[in-house]
């Protein structure tokens, strides 16, 4: 069984104890988080797909924590005129694992 769920502006593939990484929720202080957005569901014949979301189908996840994704680095270089800029970003993110994924 797996679904694919909507948060933020990324679509994941997730089936029951996975764990994934998303952009930073902001009620992230909570224990657990109630996905609603649930654009396919898949349990061996049984496939339903959202127009764009399905509403019987919701799945549940527990925060683990929110940590930072690796340094990016954008480096700006022009030769022969002593030209460099180096720039770093990481991006924050929240990981969540999945508990349960409740269908009527």
């Amino acid at each position: 069984m797996f679904v694919v769920i909507e948060v933020g502006s990324s679509q994941l593939k997730v089936s029951e104890g996975d764990t994934v990484k998303v952009n930073r929720l902001a009620n992230a202080s909570k224990k657990t988080v109630d996905l609603n957005q649930v654009l396919l569901y898949a349990h061996g014949h049984d496939i339903r797909v959202g127009q764009p979301y399905l509403k019987d189908v919701k799945v549940k996840a527990q925060v683990l924590e929110d940590t930072l994704a690796e340094k990016r680095v954008a480096f700006k270089f022009r030769r022969r005129k002593g030209y460099t800029k180096k720039k770093g970003h990481r991006q924050k993110l929240t990981a969540l694992q999945i508990k349960s994924i409740e269908a009527k």
